[in-house]
Protein backbone atom coordinates (compact mmCIF):
# COMPACT_ATOMS: atom_id res chain seq x y z
CA UNK A 1 0.00 0.00 0.00
CA UNK A 2 1.20 3.51 -0.86
CA UNK A 3 1.05 6.96 0.67
CA UNK A 4 -0.14 9.39 -2.02
CA UNK A 5 1.69 12.71 -1.95
CA UNK A 6 -0.32 15.39 -3.77
CA UNK A 7 1.64 18.61 -4.07
CA UNK A 8 4.26 20.58 -5.93
CA UNK A 9 7.47 19.57 -7.60
CA UNK A 10 9.72 22.60 -7.99
CA UNK A 11 13.21 23.90 -8.55
CA UNK A 12 14.62 26.25 -5.92
CA UNK A 13 17.12 28.72 -7.39
CA UNK A 14 19.01 30.19 -4.45
CA UNK A 15 21.33 33.18 -4.78
CA UNK A 16 23.47 34.95 -2.18
CA UNK A 17 24.03 38.72 -2.31
CA UNK A 18 27.28 39.56 -0.49
CA UNK A 19 25.95 42.74 1.07
CA UNK A 20 22.81 44.01 2.79
CA UNK A 21 19.69 44.96 0.87
CA UNK A 22 19.27 48.02 3.11
CA UNK A 23 22.45 49.51 1.69
CA UNK A 24 20.98 49.51 -1.81
CA UNK A 25 17.32 50.35 -1.27
CA UNK A 26 16.52 54.03 -0.67
CA UNK A 27 13.39 54.27 1.52
CA UNK A 28 12.38 57.64 0.05
CA UNK A 29 12.55 56.17 -3.47
CA UNK A 30 10.65 52.95 -2.78
CA UNK A 31 7.84 54.04 -5.09
CA UNK A 32 10.23 53.92 -8.06
CA UNK A 33 12.27 50.92 -6.94
CA UNK A 34 14.75 49.76 -9.59
CA UNK A 35 17.62 47.73 -8.18
CA UNK A 36 19.98 45.00 -9.33
CA UNK A 37 22.00 42.71 -7.07
CA UNK A 38 25.19 40.95 -8.15
CA UNK A 39 24.89 37.35 -6.91
CA UNK A 40 28.13 35.41 -7.46
CA UNK A 41 26.71 32.39 -5.64
CA UNK A 42 23.90 30.42 -7.27
CA UNK A 43 22.70 26.91 -6.64
CA UNK A 44 19.69 25.03 -7.93
CA UNK A 45 18.02 22.60 -5.56
CA UNK A 46 15.37 19.96 -6.13
CA UNK A 47 12.35 20.97 -4.09
CA UNK A 48 8.61 21.35 -3.97
CA UNK A 49 6.50 20.02 -1.13
CA UNK A 50 5.58 16.74 -2.83
CA UNK A 51 9.16 16.07 -3.85
CA UNK A 52 10.52 16.86 -0.39
CA UNK A 53 7.91 14.87 1.53
CA UNK A 54 8.32 11.84 -0.73
CA UNK A 55 12.12 12.02 -0.45
CA UNK A 56 11.97 11.98 3.36
CA UNK A 57 9.30 9.29 3.53
CA UNK A 58 11.48 7.09 1.32
CA UNK A 59 14.38 7.58 3.75
CA UNK A 60 12.12 6.25 6.50
CA UNK A 61 11.30 3.14 4.51
CA UNK A 62 7.84 4.31 3.51
CA UNK A 63 6.17 3.82 0.13
CA UNK A 64 5.46 7.31 -1.27
CA UNK A 65 3.59 7.85 -4.53
CA UNK A 66 3.89 11.37 -5.94
CA UNK A 67 1.00 13.08 -7.75
CA UNK A 68 2.20 16.34 -9.31
CA UNK A 69 2.58 18.32 -12.51
CA UNK A 70 5.87 19.44 -14.07
CA UNK A 71 6.95 21.40 -17.13
CA UNK A 72 9.03 20.76 -20.22
CA UNK A 73 12.21 21.51 -18.23
CA UNK A 74 11.60 18.66 -15.77
CA UNK A 75 13.98 16.07 -17.23
CA UNK A 76 16.70 16.50 -14.55
CA UNK A 77 14.08 16.12 -11.82
CA UNK A 78 12.49 13.10 -13.50
CA UNK A 79 15.90 11.42 -13.77
CA UNK A 80 16.40 12.10 -10.07
CA UNK A 81 13.08 10.47 -9.19
CA UNK A 82 14.12 7.41 -11.16
CA UNK A 83 17.49 7.30 -9.39
CA UNK A 84 15.74 7.49 -6.01
CA UNK A 85 13.26 4.77 -7.03
CA UNK A 86 10.37 7.17 -6.52
CA UNK A 87 7.61 6.19 -9.00
CA UNK A 88 6.51 8.95 -11.35
CA UNK A 89 3.42 7.19 -12.62
CA UNK A 90 1.30 10.19 -11.59
CA UNK A 91 3.80 12.95 -12.39
CA UNK A 92 2.21 14.65 -15.38
CA UNK A 93 4.33 16.71 -17.78
CA UNK A 94 2.58 19.83 -19.12
CA UNK A 95 3.60 21.00 -22.58
CA UNK A 96 4.38 24.70 -22.92
CA UNK A 97 4.99 25.15 -19.19
CA UNK A 98 7.95 25.45 -16.89
CA UNK A 99 8.23 23.38 -13.76
CA UNK A 100 7.27 25.50 -10.73
CA UNK A 101 10.26 27.35 -9.37
CA UNK A 102 11.33 29.83 -6.76
CA UNK A 103 14.04 32.45 -7.23
CA UNK A 104 15.39 33.36 -3.81
CA UNK A 105 17.99 36.06 -3.16
CA UNK A 106 19.41 36.21 0.37
CA UNK A 107 21.59 38.99 1.79
CA UNK A 108 24.18 38.81 4.56
CA UNK A 109 21.49 39.52 7.20
CA UNK A 110 19.48 36.50 5.97
CA UNK A 111 16.80 38.77 4.54
CA UNK A 112 15.20 37.23 1.47
CA UNK A 113 13.56 38.47 -1.70
CA UNK A 114 11.65 35.65 -3.39
CA UNK A 115 9.79 35.37 -6.67
CA UNK A 116 7.75 32.24 -7.32
CA UNK A 117 6.54 31.03 -10.70
CA UNK A 118 3.84 28.33 -10.37
CA UNK A 119 4.15 27.12 -13.96
CA UNK A 120 2.86 23.57 -14.42
CA UNK A 121 1.64 23.50 -10.82
CA UNK A 122 -1.39 25.48 -11.99
CA UNK A 123 -2.52 22.40 -13.93
CA UNK A 124 -2.48 20.01 -10.97
CA UNK A 125 -6.26 19.62 -11.22
CA UNK A 126 -5.67 17.49 -14.35
CA UNK A 127 -4.39 14.66 -12.15
CA UNK A 128 -7.06 12.17 -11.11
CA UNK A 129 -7.11 10.60 -7.63
CA UNK A 130 -9.06 7.65 -9.06
CA UNK A 131 -6.03 6.66 -11.14
CA UNK A 132 -3.89 6.02 -8.04
CA UNK A 133 -4.29 2.43 -6.84
CA UNK A 134 -3.65 0.74 -3.50
CA UNK A 135 -3.44 4.00 -1.56
CA UNK A 136 -3.70 3.75 2.23
CA UNK A 137 -3.15 7.41 3.14
CA UNK A 138 -2.71 10.71 1.31
CA UNK A 139 -1.62 14.27 1.91
CA UNK A 140 -2.89 17.36 0.10
CA UNK A 141 0.17 19.61 0.25
CA UNK A 142 0.67 23.06 -1.35
CA UNK A 143 -0.17 22.90 -5.05
CA UNK A 144 -2.36 24.68 -7.57
CA UNK A 145 -5.57 25.99 -5.98
CA UNK A 146 -7.96 24.05 -8.19
CA UNK A 147 -5.91 20.91 -7.76
CA UNK A 148 -5.96 21.13 -3.97
CA UNK A 149 -9.73 21.61 -3.89
CA UNK A 150 -10.33 18.78 -6.36
CA UNK A 151 -7.96 16.30 -4.77
CA UNK A 152 -9.38 16.87 -1.29
CA UNK A 153 -12.94 16.34 -2.54
CA UNK A 154 -11.98 13.22 -4.49
CA UNK A 155 -10.04 11.71 -1.57
CA UNK A 156 -13.01 12.28 0.74
CA UNK A 157 -15.40 10.73 -1.80
CA UNK A 158 -13.33 7.57 -2.37
CA UNK A 159 -12.85 7.55 0.71
CA UNK A 160 -9.11 7.73 1.39
CA UNK A 161 -7.93 9.27 4.68
CA UNK A 162 -5.74 12.32 4.13
CA UNK A 163 -3.78 15.12 5.76
CA UNK A 164 -4.69 18.67 4.78
CA UNK A 165 -1.46 20.69 4.65
CA UNK A 166 -2.05 24.07 2.96
CA UNK A 167 1.35 25.55 3.81
CA UNK A 168 2.21 28.68 1.85
CA UNK A 169 -0.91 28.06 -0.26
CA UNK A 170 -3.25 28.91 2.62
CA UNK A 171 -3.79 32.57 1.54
CA UNK A 172 -5.46 31.27 -1.66
CA UNK A 173 -8.45 30.01 0.35
CA UNK A 174 -11.37 31.75 2.04
CA UNK A 175 -12.66 30.79 5.46
CA UNK A 176 -15.41 28.69 3.84
CA UNK A 177 -12.82 26.94 1.67
CA UNK A 178 -10.72 26.12 4.72
CA UNK A 179 -13.70 24.76 6.63
CA UNK A 180 -14.52 22.61 3.62
CA UNK A 181 -11.03 21.13 3.73
CA UNK A 182 -11.24 20.56 7.49
CA UNK A 183 -14.55 18.71 7.20
CA UNK A 184 -13.21 16.48 4.42
CA UNK A 185 -9.79 15.75 5.93
CA UNK A 186 -8.90 13.26 8.65
CA UNK A 187 -5.86 15.26 9.79
CA UNK A 188 -4.54 18.80 9.32
CA UNK A 189 -1.11 20.35 9.70
CA UNK A 190 -0.10 24.03 9.93
CA UNK A 191 2.86 26.01 11.15
CA UNK A 192 2.08 28.51 13.91
CA UNK A 193 1.63 31.45 11.52
CA UNK A 194 -0.65 29.46 9.22
CA UNK A 195 -2.65 28.27 12.23
CA UNK A 196 -3.31 31.87 13.27
CA UNK A 197 -4.33 32.76 9.72
CA UNK A 198 -6.66 29.76 9.56
CA UNK A 199 -8.29 30.85 12.82
CA UNK A 200 -8.69 34.42 11.55
CA UNK A 201 -10.22 33.35 8.23
CA UNK A 202 -12.60 30.78 9.68
CA UNK A 203 -13.50 32.68 12.85
CA UNK A 204 -12.79 29.56 14.90
CA UNK A 205 -10.27 28.73 17.58
CA UNK A 206 -7.62 26.06 17.17
CA UNK A 207 -9.61 23.81 19.50
CA UNK A 208 -12.70 24.24 17.35
CA UNK A 209 -10.75 23.48 14.17
CA UNK A 210 -9.21 20.45 15.85
CA UNK A 211 -12.66 19.09 16.62
CA UNK A 212 -13.23 18.66 12.86
CA UNK A 213 -10.34 16.18 12.45
CA UNK A 214 -8.74 13.25 14.25
CA UNK A 215 -5.64 15.35 14.87
CA UNK A 216 -4.49 18.91 14.21
CA UNK A 217 -0.74 19.45 14.22
CA UNK A 218 0.86 22.89 14.71
CA UNK A 219 4.61 23.18 14.18
CA UNK A 220 6.43 25.93 16.09
CA UNK A 221 9.98 25.87 14.76
CA UNK A 222 12.56 25.70 17.54
CA UNK A 223 9.81 25.54 20.14
CA UNK A 224 8.63 22.12 19.03
CA UNK A 225 5.06 21.34 18.01
CA UNK A 226 1.56 20.78 19.38
CA UNK A 227 -0.75 17.96 18.42
CA UNK A 228 -4.42 18.54 19.22
CA UNK A 229 -6.24 15.22 19.39
CA UNK A 230 -9.14 13.69 21.37
CA UNK A 231 -9.73 16.92 23.25
CA UNK A 232 -6.17 17.26 24.50
CA UNK A 233 -2.98 19.03 23.42
CA UNK A 234 0.22 17.01 23.25
CA UNK A 235 3.51 18.91 23.41
CA UNK A 236 6.22 17.51 21.15
CA UNK A 237 9.70 18.85 21.96
CA UNK A 238 12.11 20.15 19.36
CA UNK A 239 15.04 17.83 18.70
CA UNK A 240 18.38 19.60 18.85
CA UNK A 241 20.12 19.66 15.47
CA UNK A 242 23.81 19.01 14.94
CA UNK A 243 23.93 22.46 13.35
CA UNK A 244 21.43 24.93 11.94
CA UNK A 245 22.21 25.46 8.27
CA UNK A 246 19.02 25.87 6.24
CA UNK A 247 15.35 25.61 7.31
CA UNK A 248 14.16 25.06 3.72
CA UNK A 249 12.14 21.84 3.62
CA UNK A 250 12.12 21.24 7.39
CA UNK A 251 8.34 21.30 7.49
CA UNK A 252 8.20 18.71 4.71
CA UNK A 253 10.65 16.47 6.56
CA UNK A 254 8.48 16.80 9.68
CA UNK A 255 5.38 15.79 7.72
CA UNK A 256 7.09 12.65 6.45
CA UNK A 257 7.45 11.51 10.05
CA UNK A 258 3.77 12.11 10.69
CA UNK A 259 2.76 10.17 7.59
CA UNK A 260 5.00 7.26 8.54
CA UNK A 261 3.50 7.17 12.02
CA UNK A 262 -0.09 7.31 10.77
CA UNK A 263 0.44 4.53 8.22
CA UNK A 264 2.02 2.32 10.88
CA UNK A 265 -0.71 3.05 13.47
CA UNK A 266 1.69 4.70 15.94
CA UNK A 267 0.36 6.85 18.77
CA UNK A 268 0.57 10.60 18.27
CA UNK A 269 3.41 11.21 20.71
CA UNK A 270 5.66 8.72 18.94
CA UNK A 271 4.66 10.02 15.48
CA UNK A 272 5.35 13.61 16.53
CA UNK A 273 8.73 12.67 17.94
CA UNK A 274 9.78 10.95 14.72
CA UNK A 275 8.61 14.03 12.82
CA UNK A 276 10.77 16.23 15.06
CA UNK A 277 13.79 13.99 14.46
CA UNK A 278 13.33 14.27 10.68
CA UNK A 279 13.17 18.07 10.92
CA UNK A 280 16.37 18.17 12.98
CA UNK A 281 18.22 15.99 10.50
CA UNK A 282 17.12 18.13 7.56
CA UNK A 283 17.97 21.54 9.04
CA UNK A 284 21.66 20.58 9.25
CA UNK A 285 21.87 20.46 5.43
CA UNK A 286 21.29 22.94 2.63
CA UNK A 287 18.28 22.41 0.38
CA UNK A 288 15.31 20.15 0.88
CA UNK A 289 16.81 16.87 -0.37
CA UNK A 290 20.54 16.79 0.38
CA UNK A 291 20.48 14.89 3.68
CA UNK A 292 21.11 11.16 3.30
CA UNK A 293 20.70 9.38 6.66
CA UNK A 294 20.12 5.65 6.64
CA UNK A 295 17.15 4.20 8.47
CA UNK A 296 19.56 3.11 11.19
CA UNK A 297 20.91 6.67 11.44
CA UNK A 298 17.36 7.97 11.93
CA UNK A 299 16.68 5.36 14.62
CA UNK A 300 19.90 6.33 16.40
CA UNK A 301 18.92 10.02 16.43
CA UNK A 302 15.49 9.11 17.77
CA UNK A 303 17.05 6.97 20.51
CA UNK A 304 19.49 9.74 21.48
CA UNK A 305 16.65 12.24 21.76
CA UNK A 306 14.01 10.10 23.46
CA UNK A 307 15.78 7.18 25.12
CA UNK A 308 14.28 4.36 23.12
CA UNK A 309 14.31 3.11 19.55
CA UNK A 310 11.37 3.92 17.25
CA UNK A 311 11.34 0.48 15.62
Amino acid sequence: MSTLICGSIAYDNIMVFHDQFKNHILPEQIHILNVAFLVPELRREFGGCAGNIAYNLKLLGGNPLIMATVGEDAEPYLRRLDKLALPRTHVRQIEGSFTAQAFITTDLDDNQITAFHPGAMSFSHLNQISEAKDVKLAIVAPDGRDGMLKHAADLAANPIPFVFDPGQGLPMFSGDDLMGFMKQADYACFNDYEAKMACDRTGRSLEQLASEVKALIVTRGGQGSYIYTAGQRLEIPCVEADRVVDPTGCGDAYRSGLLYGIVNAWDWEKSGRLAAVMGAIKIAHRGGQNHTPSRDDIAKRYTQAFGRAPW
